[in-house]
């Protein structure tokens, strides 16, 4: 007996200009970890390299990094600054806990703060790990402060 069906057609496509983009930005921001120096200026660089991507942005997403690179440092001041795929991340003993993406990195309609494994936000057995940002007021920043604060613990 003979198979007749045909093989399952892949939508897969390809990685997007957007996708391949970041994937380039981290090899980069690996590349310069390691020539580094010393930690102090490793961390200095690092905090300069996000503050410098940050100003990058168009409008509306540099003002809410901005806000929110000011919220993560007065909330959390034990997370380093420091670039993930192009965008600027706070992290705790090398590893990310939280992110800004742009809405102009993606093309999207809204910024995202996001958060990885490795930030404390556990409560039940469900809870965000991604926020979706259109715009940032004040008792947006308040929460982001609280968040950040227990996922740095």
């Amino acid at each position: 007996m003979t198979n007749t069906r045909k093989p399952a057609q892949s939508t897969f496509e390809g990685f997007t200009d957007e996708e391949r983009a970041a994937m380039k930005d981290h090899a980069k921001e690996l590349k310069a970890a390691a020539r580094r120096g010393s930690r102090a200026d490793k961390a200095a660089e690092e905090e300069a390299a996000v503050v410098a991507k940050i100003a990058e942005m168009r409008d509306s997403d540099r003002v809410m990094a901005e806000r929110i690179h000011a919220v993560v440092r007065a909330s959390a001041p034990g997370l380093a600054p420091k670039l993930w795929y192009g965008m600027p991340a706070y992290a705790r003993d090398g590893k990310v806990v939280c992110f800004f993406q742009s809405a102009g990195k993606f093309k999207a309609r809204y910024a995202t703060l996001g958060f990885s494994d490795q930030a404390h936000l556990d409560e039940g057995s469900m809870w965000p790990t991604s926020f979706a940002l259109p715009r940032l007021t004040a008792a947006d920043e308040a929460l982001i402060g609280t968040l950040v604060k227990s996922a740095a613990q």
